[in-house]
């Protein structure tokens, strides 16, 4: 495993650190086996979320022991000093220890960031937090290129988190100034929110760019960690073979297309919106018609029970037609 730094930080990262998202899906044993596998695969950086419900507890209890061979992140959506002094103590709490080496704000708009940075904000909290020795370092999360740069003109962000990969390059220029600026770039959504299924290569492409500091692919399965791990160490250049599917799946998937954020929930009338699009990709691109419209049908509410209120619509950080798409869905789902 390379080991790099971290920006400004100054900490010493692995290449390829750990999206905490999906240990939400496993218990106690699992989440244990998986720091396993990253300890076992020389993976040193870890990251969670207030909003990811059980991770901050379940990464606690598996770093118990063992949490100094660690560098841990996590982030808040709170805005003002009370709820991000909250957030923090619970972060602690969560994850049984005294110290978070990188406190983020969590996916601001750039409005919001003034609210951060104001009077009363939530950066007052943290620096606070930072000059008693309970957080690192700052950083922010973001999904627009327009906080993006608001948070390249911050000299106390530290880090900043944000998607590329092979078919989101709408930060390109802006890493590329981070990196001038010491700025630790910290990449999320290697694999498009599961949109590319092949993560060898999507793995290998992003983490061939010199401007991204950590790949964090999101991973519950300790086979996961070691297949990743092995495709961030091959450095060789992309083959024409690569190539060429690098340009294909662009030309299939497009922008127009669903991440996985679930910042979108919760619906109004209970659809799972990241999963009706995850099923019509298997039956639309994959062709598994069966195996889709069993696991589609399985589901509570379906994209023929919207409503069209909008609220989805709303909290989209990527600004989809998500009715539009839903009634997609619905139509080649027939229901």
């Amino acid at each position: 495993m390379e080991y790099v730094t971290l920006g400004k930080t100054g900490l010493r990262v692995s290449r390829m650190g750990l999206g905490g998202i999906p240990i939400q899906r496993v218990g106690a044993a699992e989440a244990k086996a998986l720091i396993d596998a990253l300890e076992a695969n020389g993976v040193n950086f870890i990251d969670s979320a207030r909003g990811y419900s059980v991770s901050e507890e379940l990464l606690g209890q598996a770093l118990e022991g063992r949490r100094d061979k660690f560098v841990l992140a996590t982030k808040t959506m709170s805005r003002d000093k009370e709820g991000m002094a909250k957030d923090i103590e619970t972060s602690l709490k969560n994850f049984r220890t005294d110290y978070i080496d990188l406190y983020q704000v969590h996916n601001p708009t750039p409005q919001q960031l003034e609210q951060v940075c104001a009077p009363g904000g939530a950066l007052e909290a943290l620096l606070e937090a930072k000059a008693a020795g309970k957080v690192g370092h700052l950083g922010i999360t973001a999904h627009s290129p327009e906080t993006f740069r608001r948070a390249l003109e911050l000299d106390w962000v530290e880090t900043v988190m944000f998607p590329y990969n092979i078919v989101e390059s709408q930060g390109t220029e802006l890493m590329e100034q981070a990196k001038k600026q010491d700025v630790g770039f910290i990449n999320m959504k290697s694999l498009a929110g599961g949109a590319i299924e092949d993560a060898r290569l999507a793995m290998r492409f992003v983490s061939s760019n010199p401007n991204v500091t950590v790949v964090l692919p999101g991973m519950f399965k300790p086979e996961e960690v070691a297949a990743n791990a092995a495709a961030v160490a091959d450095t060789s250049p992309l083959t024409e073979e690569e190539l060429a599917k690098v340009d294909a799946m662009r030309k299939e998937l497009g922008t127009a297309f669903c991440r996985r954020c679930n910042y979108c929930a919760p619906c109004t009338v209970g659809i799972d919106i990241p999963n009706q699009f995850v099923f019509h990709g298997y039956l639309s691109r994959y062709g598994l018609q069966d195996w889709a419209k069993a696991r589609y049908g399985a589901l509570k509410a379906h994209a023929g029970d919207c409503v069209a209120c909008g609220a989805c619509e709303e909290r989209c950080p990527y600004q989809l037609p998500i009715r539009e798409m839903l009634k997609k869905v619905a139509a080649d789902f027939g229901m």
